[in-house]
């Protein structure tokens, strides 16, 4: 008998559903929400009320490009942290009501963890253990994968993620939202050598870029205030720059886990895992350290409901369900307590 679940993703500003069966993403349906853009960053209220406009249809949609009746199905999945409150209780309390009218089990996911399966959607997959950075607009991770269900947080961020620092920066430069795309098309024709910004040094395997921020920041205004038109003049090469010290911030601290535990298979995910930057470096530093590496697809990057998918199929083999009194968790931890 076929395990058919759908899975349904809103845990920021995009409203996805996802068929999977017997562990195959059938349809991975995703609504964008374009209404953020004037205002410079998500309004969680807004991303709330464009999911409730658009759950309907991408469910319908989902389920109909899969050939799948809702009678189908075997469970429900969805988003259960972390993510904006708002939009994750559209998500949940769809899923809620529709695994209590069909009598179905529910099932929570963990939305970082279900970065990191998304891996298992296509060929080539991983094989544990894995080491995975995780990097978005809310994470920086770098995540030792022992099984589907099995990971441990080997280091983080201890303030700004790195897409939260790729977005306030493009936002200092003065690019449109969202940042972090902009920095990366900008950069592809600037000199990453043009100029120089520090590193921060944390213990173990831990992150922080708040200071490159403010670093970028007081570079601006100093060569502005000798030049006015110093941005203008100069935005591919500072782009670029910016850039690369991110992304090379990432792949030292990167590299030091694999050192340190032996481990040469090594994937990154989430919605930075986009930048052309980021993918063209880890496939060089693959090359020159003797890893196996593993980069998303475009569309499996970004939130998506074929990951939520994914991550239940696991779930579901395990039996672990949820009951009606599940709640949305705005700051879901990303632990063995919380996985298991």
């Amino acid at each position: 008998m076929d395990i058919n679940i759908l899975a349904i993703e809103s845990s920021c500003d995009e409203t996805s559903a996802a068929v999977v069966q017997n562990g195959k993403v059938l349809n991975n349906i995703i609504a964008t929400q374009s209404v953020h853009e004037k205002y410079g960053g998500v309004v969680p209220e807004l991303a709330s009320r464009a999911h409730q406009q658009h759950i309907v249809p991408v469910v319908e949609q989902a389920l109909s490009g899969a050939n799948i009746s809702k009678k189908d199905l075997k469970a429900v999945a969805f988003t259960q942290g972390p993510g904006l409150l708002g939009a994750l209780l559209v998500g949940s309390s769809f899923a809620k009501s529709l695994s209590s009218a069909l009598k179905i089990p529910l099932i929570g996911v963990n939305h970082m963890q279900a970065h990191i399966l998304a891996h298992f959607i296509e060929d080539p997959k991983p094989n544990f253990p894995f080491l995975c950075l995780t990097v978005s607009g809310g994470h920086t991770q770098i995540v030792k994968v022992n099984d589907y269900l099995d990971m441990e947080i080997l280091g983080e961020t201890k303030d700004d993620a790195v897409g939260e620092a790729f977005d306030k920066i493009a936002k200092i430069i003065g690019l449109p939202y969202p940042g972090g795309p902009m920095i990366d098309k900008q950069a592809k024709n600037g000199n990453h050598q043009a100029f120089q910004f520090p590193e921060t040094e944390m213990p173990g395997f831990n992150y922080s870029f708040s200071g490159i921020k403010t670093a970028v920041l007081y570079f601006l205004q100093n060569n502005s205030q000798k030049n006015a038109n110093f941005v203008a003049d100069n935005l591919d090469d500072i782009c670029a720059s910016v850039q690369h010290r991110l992304i090379m911030t990432l792949l030292q601290k990167l590299k030091k886990a694999s050192k340190h535990t032996g481990i040469k298979e090594v994937a990154i995910a989430g919605g930075v895992s986009a930048n052309s930057y980021l993918r063209k470096m880890l496939a060089e530093t693959g090359e020159e350290l003797n890893w196996n590496t593993y980069i998303p697809k475009f569309e499996y990057c970004t939130d998506n409901a074929g990951m939520i998918a994914m991550t239940a199929h696991f779930k579901y083999q395990k039996q672990e369900f949820l009951g009606m009194d599940a709640a949305p968790i705005p700051r879901m931890k990303f632990s063995i307590d919380t996985i298991k």
